[in-house]
């Protein structure tokens, strides 16, 4: 065996952290050379968080090392830009339980097999720390960019929660707001292959930064059945239209309470509004989401219903298969 197939060899013996095959195999370690003891490589770091960087190229090193005749070793890191889908999460007004759809729908991508990221873009009322069980977590920064806070969901975040104080106030003009918003999208994502916006109710500036700089791959609108909501969320539609960010689907959510003490269905904010909207309007119905303490519950402490099992989840898991079809059908 040659001496560049011995380092061939020991660079095959690490496992690609997302293709789980070896460095060379994959590709991910290239331009191998030999000369007077001293290796070089390329690695390429593409996808990868700063974190899991750091600790490939430790790896390389150490393997490296404990070849014969190899007394130095110099690795270049690259990463090509990566570019993933934006899928905006918004509503035309709060208090439809936007934040909530927004987690167990990143769960449930999760547990579909893709690799979401999560955008906490509600800038002005950030909820996202709470919802994910990552209070009190602070994102590093590499260079002018922001990494993404690990959650103990596994699924990365950014948000103004891990940057102000608890209850501190964001009293900001919409620039401010946008160039935030910026800081956030634009952050190092590392393995993720597509993003979740958890976007701030309304259609004010934050929502025309996100269309006019970011462009979202798609948009979902959240709604409860009630006709109030359905206006609002009317009006969400039409921004996205306006500007040709397509919409992926509508999600009716608080759809129906069951008494847990005698089990009768009662609706109070109305029935199959949602549904109905998107069968007026020509758009595609995602699912819906049932008026149920043991959501709120679990939003509360940290761990959304879509990690679990039972018939939750299972709605949750059924909107995230519409949703990743669509992005399948896109390219995306």
């Amino acid at each position: 065996m040659s001496d560049l197939e011995l380092m061939a060899a020991s660079l095959d013996a690490i496992i690609d952290p997302v293709t789980h095959t070896g460095l060379v195999a994959s590709g991910r370690a290239n331009g191998l050379r030999l000369a007077d003891g001293r290796a070089t490589l390329v690695l390429d770091v593409t996808g990868l968080s700063v974190e899991a960087r750091n600790s490939l190229e430790a790896q390389v090193e150490k393997v490296l090392r404990q070849v014969p005749g190899i007394s130095d070793v110099r690795i270049a890191m690259t990463s090509e830009k990566v570019t993933r889908p934006l899928i905006a999460i918004a509503s035309g007004k709060g208090g439809v339980g936007k934040s909530t759809v927004s987690t167990n729908i990143a769960v449930a991508l999760k547990r579909a097999g893709l690799r979401p990221g999560l955008v906490d873009a509600d800038i002005y009322g950030p909820s996202q720390p709470l919802l994910t069980g990552s209070e009190g977590r602070k994102p590093e920064a590499e260079g002018q960019k922001l990494n993404a806070v690990e959650t103990p969901l596994g699924i990365p975040l950014l948000s103004m929660g891990h940057l102000v104080a608890p209850g501190q106030a964001i009293a900001w003009r919409g620039p401010m707001a946008g160039n935030a918003l910026s800081q956030l999208v634009d952050a190092d994502w590392g393995h993720a292959n597509v993003l979740v916006a958890d976007m701030p109710p309304g259609t004010g500036d934050v929502q025309l930064s996100m269309v006019q700089k970011h462009k979202p791959a798609g948009a979902v609108i959240v709604s409860t059945p009630q006709d109030l909501a359905l206006i609002d969320a009317t009006r969400a539609i039409d921004l996205f239209q306006k500007a040709n960010v397509p919409i992926i689907g509508l999600i009716e959510n608080m759809a129906g309470y069951v008494c847990p003490h005698c089990g009768e269905v009662s609706d109070p904010f109305g029935a199959g509004g949602a549904e109905a909207a998107a069968k007026a309007m020509g758009l595609n119905f995602l699912g819906r989401i049932p008026l149920d303490i043991d959501i709120r519950t679990a939003s509360d402490a940290g761990q959304p219903v879509a990690a679990g099992t039972g018939p939750h989840a299972q709605v949750f898991e059924g909107i995230a298969a519409k949703i990743a079809a669509w992005l399948a059908a896109q390219g995306a």
